[in-house]
């Protein structure tokens, strides 16, 4: 087993499509440069971002149209104007919303592809640049672009509801498709092209400076995707495509019914088989857009809980040995430099534990799970074993740490007061990114929400449910200097 061990240091979560843009969105354009310097200036060493795969309904970025392919609405339409591939006249006659501090998604979906395609019109695909990056990425290339522009050409409708032959890849309909589309794929290409040239220049600059980028990967697939309609053979679905049991995780302390994601489950066994090329092919393509990868619900490789796809709710559900050591062996063999993250949150399955142990991956603590008042409680810092660990405040799914003790009661927050020694509620957000900073983890991350000390109205998740989620976005100067030295300081004592 090789060192896994990352260097100690701390760090700031935020979304890429948090940051500041008069375009409604935050892109991978000068602001995202901007929050790299803010990084280098407060002493971070780690900026951990939430995927940035092209998102489907409900905008989430954990249910993507593809686990290859990169977000268009991160493409930042200033860099295309300094291109001559757009004019600022053409950008700034689109509505892209009222408030800066948010993201209408409505706005960005009817627009963002209006003003893109324009860019496109002007785009020369005979370049040698373009043709080298579709042929170096054929294998997810073509079936994404051409998966895109049919659901396109079809107003958004899922793959499962296409013509028999579309939906089961019959060749002569898909060479027909592609043949009467072929200028839409281009499109989509065009696209992905864009988008990693920007972001390969903006993980380069981040790591010039000293930065290293986290970036998150969900387990599970979304249904309707690229992946799934290409590899249907990789995952548990009837002969129709659909899936009997889907992803998801058992009742808990936070929700009654579970959650049901609705993701399809791998065939395992099939995957093992093949020598888990689909996965080797995956993290490679994470390797080259990230420094580290964090493998959200990671207990899913030991154990997964699969639900009958018929049910409401995950109250019905049941476990399933999951491919253990022998994927995160074929990982380990294919990360190269980088590093992996193991979110091992959630219901307590020992087979995680001994996993983790086996692999020598950082886990994750979250402080905002810690003070129930039992001085034993493993997130409380004195409880760390080691400090090959990740310590957050709170993550995405999150409320903000201002939000959750905000209802709390004296009584409630009497073990907090005496553990952080301090005495009232607003000495709290600063008293645990200090106990966070000063533990003995390796790495210590805070949501942006957290060090700007907002409320749950900035709160980027609510889990289980649809509409009102992944909208925050950051003000420019928001982060003001006292608050920055303050962090300097913090860094600095900490040896962060």
């Amino acid at each position: 087993m090789r060192d896994s061990r990352m260097d100690r240091g701390a760090g700031i979560l935020l979304a890429v499509t948090s940051l500041p843009s008069p375009y409604g969105i935050g892109t991978m354009g000068k602001e995202a440069f901007r929050f790299v310097d803010m990084l280098t200036d407060l002493r971070q060493k780690y900026w951990q971002v939430l995927p940035i795969g092209p998102t489907s309904f409900g905008d989430s970025p954990y249910q993507s149209f593809s686990a290859f392919a990169g977000n268009p609405y991160l493409i930042d339409l200033d860099i295309l104007i300094e291109e001559g591939l757009l004019k600022q006249e053409e950008v700034d006659g689109y509505n892209w919303g009222i408030r800066k501090d948010d993201i209408d998604y409505a706005l960005i979906y009817n627009n963002r592809f209006k003003v893109l395609k324009s860019a496109f019109d002007r785009f020369d695909v005979k370049k040698d640049a373009f043709k080298k990056f579709c042929k170096d990425n054929k294998d997810w290339l073509e079936d994404y672009s051409l998966y895109m522009a049919v659901k396109n050409e079809k107003g958004g409708s899922e793959w499962l509801s296409w013509e028999e032959g579309l939906r089961n890849r019959d060749a002569d309909t898909l060479a027909e498709y592609r043949e009467q589309l072929k200028e839409q794929i281009l499109f989509w290409m065009f696209l992905q092209y864009k988008f990693f040239e920007q972001w390969k220049a903006l993980k380069a600059y981040a790591n010039e400076q000293g930065i290293k980028i986290i970036g998150d990967i969900p387990l599970y697939i979304a249904l309707d995707s690229a992946d799934v309609w290409a590899d249907r053979d990789q995952f548990k679905l009837d002969e129709e495509g659909r899936p009997s049991e889907v992803a998801g995780c058992p009742p808990d302390d936070f929700s009654d019914d579970g959650q049901k994601w609705g993701n399809p489950l791998y065939d395992w066994e099939k995957m093992e088989a093949e020598g888990f090329g689909w996965w080797k092919e995956r993290i490679a393509a994470n390797g080259r857009l990230f420094d580290i990868i964090r493998i959200d619900h990671f207990i899913g490789v030991a154990k997964y809980y699969s639900i009958p796809a018929q049910d409401e709710n995950a109250r019905n559900g049941r476990w399933n040995k999951g491919p253990g050591k022998k994927l995160t062996d074929m990982i380990e063999k294919t990360l190269g430099k980088n590093r992996i993250i193991a979110e091992d949150l959630g219901v307590a399955v020992p087979a995680v534990k001994k996993l983790l142990a086996k692999t020598g991956w950082p886990g994750m603590k979250i402080l905002l799970f810690a003070f129930d008042g039992n001085t034993a409680n493993e997130h409380l810092p004195h409880n760390y074993e080691d400090s090959n660990l990740v310590v957050y405040a709170g993550t995405h799914d999150n409320e903000t740490i201002v939000g959750y003790f905000r209802d709390k009661t004296e009584y409630e927050l009497a073990y907090l007061y005496e553990y952080l020694n301090i005495k009232k509620k607003d000495d709290i957000p600063d008293a645990i990114i200090r106990t966070a900073y000063g533990s003995v983890a390796d790495i210590a991350i805070m949501q942006m929400q957290d060090l700007l000390k907002l409320g749950n109205e900035t709160r980027m998740n609510f889990p289980s449910t649809v509409g009102c989620n992944w909208r925050w976005r950051t003000l420019r100067e928001s982060l003001d200097e006292e608050r920055r030295t303050w962090l300097r300081t913090m860094t600095l004592l900490y040896r962060r």
